[in-house]
């Protein structure tokens, strides 16, 4: 191919059916909602370059589902600020399956924010979720409840952007895999700062339904 050429388009790969297990937890309505977001993530999400081809086929296990588990670990009319919200994993996800959230999405990507602001505009979501371009460490406070992120960074770089962004009293909710016992461990002068250190502890979402379950890392700021 010449320097010419122009990128060839990927190749687009049908959202798999939903799994089975999905209805043992979540309504008819937020496995629709989960469905038609799925499917965007899947065709536009894909052409955008907001996720990878290869994460089509494990987009209900690996990302939609692993995410709305999440929502175990949050509490009623809670604020939540999604940090490195990425195309919106969990931030979208949660929305889509907690109508009683109010969530903030925050990316320093501009064309995931603009693919966010669209799916905000095809959910009619504009109510309760904000969609904010820019770093974590350059807005002003959110005051929020929770505070989530995803597959941005170890939890001792994490922390500082995240609970900033925290009201007193709030929770980090930060989701991790294996070594989240180990990354607390790390990360537990960088806690102390925010009061956060002697709360912190690892929880698990999605027993019984999820395999494998959600591993989160819990953290309250208290100063």
């Amino acid at each position: 191919m010449s320097e010419s050429d122009p990128t060839p388009a990927p190749e687009l790969l049908p959202l798999p059916p939903v799994p089975a297990y999905a209805a043992s937890r979540l309504d008819a309505a937020a496995i629709a909602r989960l469905t038609r977001y799925g499917e965007a993530l899947a065709s536009d999400g894909v052409i955008r370059g907001l996720i990878g081809p290869r994460e089509v086929p494990i987009l209900w296990d690996r990302h939609l589902l692993n995410c709305a588990a999440m929502a175990e670990a949050i509490k009623p009319n809670a604020k939540v600020v999604d940090i490195g919200t990425g195309a919106g994993l969990p931030g979208m996800v949660l929305a889509l399956v907690r109508p009683d959230l109010h969530l903030v999405l925050v990316d320093t990507l501009q064309r995931r924010c603009e693919f966010l602001e669209e799916m905000v505009a095809a959910f009619d979501l504009a109510d309760r979720v904000e969609v904010i371009w820019g770093r974590a460490e350059s807005i002003p406070p959110c005051e929020a409840d929770i505070v989530t992120s995803r597959a941005v960074a170890a939890l001792k770089k994490l922390a500082p952007w995240c609970l900033p962004h925290a009201r007193i009293g709030g929770r980090l909710l930060a989701m991790k895999g294996q070594k989240a016992g180990e990354e607390l461990v790390a990360a537990r002068k960088v806690l102390h700062q925010w009061g956060a250190a002697k709360s912190a502890r690892v929880v698990t979402c999605g027993e019984g339904w999820i395999e494998p379950t959600v591993t989160l890392v819990s953290a309250t700021r208290t100063k």
